[in-house]
Order: C-alpha cells, then sequence, then structure tokens
C-alpha cells in the first residue's frame, strides 16, 4: 500500500503544480480575456463629479486643431494649462471627457478599454472631417490611445498630421523586457471573479499633492475589470507601433513612477514613424510620480514650447 499512497501523493502534486501554473498564466497572459461590454457609448459633461472634470473645448474658428486625450482614471482637468497655450498658438483644443470617467465609480465599473477607445475614434473622426489639420496628443493611457489612433489612421486621408504621446505604456509585466509595472497582476484576475473593486472613490484636487498634482482629479482606488482591460489592450499597441508612418514625438520622465521608463525605449525602437523625436526629461525631487508631465507646474510651460516647436512645420 505505501508505493501506491506515495504514487498518489505525487499524482496529486502534480495536479496541484500544474493547476497553479495554469492560473498563474491565466492572470498574467490574460488567456482568452475579452471585454465584457463593447457597445457604443457616450460621454456626458453633465453627470460629473465636479466641474473640474469636464471637457475642455475652446474654439476660435482655427484651420488647425488639436485633441487632448486623459489617462486611467483621471480627466481633462491635467490639460487646463496646455490648452490655453495651445489655443493661444492659433489650434481650436478639444480635450473631451472619456466615456465612463469623471462622473461615478458606479458607472466606471461599466465601462472597458473598447468602449474608450471606440469613442475617441468617433470623435477623433469627427474632428479631422472639420479641419484640414489636426494634431493629437495624449497622456499615459491617452498617449497609448494616441498611439493606437496613429497606428489605425495612418497612410489613409484620416492620418493626423501629427502625435505626441506622454508617458504611454505599451507593455505592464514582461520577463523579456524587464519590465514589471505591478507583480500584483499576477493574482488579480482571480480576485476580480470575487472583489472587482477596492476603496473606489472620486477625487477632487489633491490637497498633499504639490508642484500641480494637487490638481489632479479623477478616480482613485483598485477598479480591476477595467485595469485588466487596459493591460490587455497594451499588447496589439505595441504589436503595431511599426504602422505608424505620421510624425511622432514621444516623452516621459526617467524617473516616471507610474509606468516605467523602458516603455519609451520600446516606442523609440519600435516606432515605424517617418519623422520621430523624442524628449526624455529628468525632473528634480518632488512629492508626485513625475508621470502627468503637463500637469506640473515646474516643466509644463517649458514642456509646452517643446511640444510646440515639434508641431511648427506639422500643417
Amino acid at each position: 500500500m505505501k508505493p501506491t499512497v506515495g504514487y498518489s501523493t505525487c499524482i496529486m502534486v502534480i495536479i496541484l503544480i500544474s493547476v497553479f501554473i495554469l492560473l498563474l498564466f491565466w492572470n498574467t497572459a490574460l488567456w482568452g480575456y475579452q471585454d465584457k461590454n463593447i457597445n457604443d457609448i457616450e460621454s456626458d459633461d453633465a453627470a460629473c463629479f465636479c466641474e473640474e472634470a469636464k471637457s475642455i473645448v475652446l474654439k476660435a474658428n482655427n484651420k488647425k486643431a488639436i485633441i487632448l486625450v486623459h489617462g486611467y482614471p483621471s480627466c481633462p482637468r491635467l490639460y487646463t494649462y496646455s490648452a490655453k497655450r495651445f489655443a493661444e498658438a492659433g489650434y481650436d483644443v478639444y480635450a473631451p471627457l472619456l466615456p465612463g470617467f469623471g462622473t461615478d465609480v458606479k458607472e466606471f465599473e461599466k465601462t472597458y478599454f473598447t468602449q474608450w477607445f471606440n469613442y475617441l475614434c468617433r470623435y477623433y473622426e469627427t474632428i479631422r472631417a472639420s479641419y484640414p489639420t489636426v494634431v493629437v496628443l495624449g497622456t499615459s493611457m491617452g498617449g497609448m490611445m494616441t498611439l493606437k489612433l496613429g497606428e489605425i489612421y495612418s497612410n489613409t486621408p484620416q492620418a493626423p498630421a501629427a502625435l505626441v504621446s506622454i508617458s504611454a505604456p505599451v507593455v505592464y509585466n514582461s520577463i523579456r523586457d524587464w519590465i514589471f509595472t505591478d507583480i500584483r497582476l499576477s493574482v488579480m484576475r482571480t480576485i476580480s471573479l470575487f472583489k472587482p473593486t477596492f476603496a473606489a472613490k472620486t477625487v477632487r484636487g489633491n490637497p498633499k499633492g504639490e508642484d500641480g498634482n494637487e490638481l489632479w482629479t479623477g478616480y482613485a482606488g483598485l477598479f480591476i475589470n477595467q485595469g485588466l482591460s487596459l493591460i490587455n489592450a497594451m499588447g496589439p499597441v505595441r504589436r503595431d507601433l511599426g504602422k505608424i508612418s505620421c510624425p511622432l514625438y514621444a516623452i516621459q520622465d526617467v524617473n516616471d513612477k507610474t509606468v516605467p521608463f523602458k516603455n519609451l525605449k520600446i516606442i523609440q525602437r519600435e516606432n515605424g514613424s517617418h519623422d520621430f523625436q523624442t524628449l526624455e526629461t529628468e525632473m528634480g525631487n518632488y512629492g508626485h510620480t513625475r508621470h502627468a508631465l503637463l500637469m506640473y507646474y515646474s516643466i509644463q510651460s517649458e514642456l509646452t514650447d517643446s511640444i510646440l516647436d515639434f508641431l511648427k512645420d506639422k500643417e
């Protein structure tokens, strides 16, 4: 009987290890993942939890426009300064609030990346049809969406005049690239089956912030399903970077605490733009994440100048 017991125990251990490995890959590689909701949805400024969360639109019947895409889980407020600067430079400015953002956490929990991005595509196509020159700039997830727009519309009649990506993620966790944004991903998909959010709430400014970070507005807490949706979308964006042919300016701080700086290196190496420029900033010792660069007082003026210089001959 002893050999039989030993054999049975060995088989059980092998089964448990196999299940653990499969579960680990199901979590980290997101095998079989699909967004639960993909139907088209619209943004509604009237539903915003505060005035500061609303879209920014500055129009003066100019012949060129710039679309400013916010990140996850923030809102257009981070572009308050730069929107005015772009308007002064002769652009009509559109900083839309993506659907689900800036309103109510319960509504946000029902939305996914496919819906956010499809809304942005519809928004972009509407603006693009109205102006001979349209530039797209995005920060964080907005930067990733900007890259994805370039991948879709490059070499088409709807191609943007230029793209500017700031602190854009294209990889989350990768042994190959030695990038590890958050190792908690290894269990999050499983946890989401039981508890999809943690400490979810709206944030209207950060009293403890500095250098402009005190103005940050959006959602706080952990939205697992929405985060997984965003992470799942990164792979195709990286894969198609070579499809970008329009002018591209990629920017990130070397000490970004939200998106690992190696993401910029991947964009630099793998994009297909015929007119590519890049900027690696190095901010001082501040108590913020050095991520939403155009929000920070210490760098927003100089950085906006740099972006406008890049855009000078892109009409």
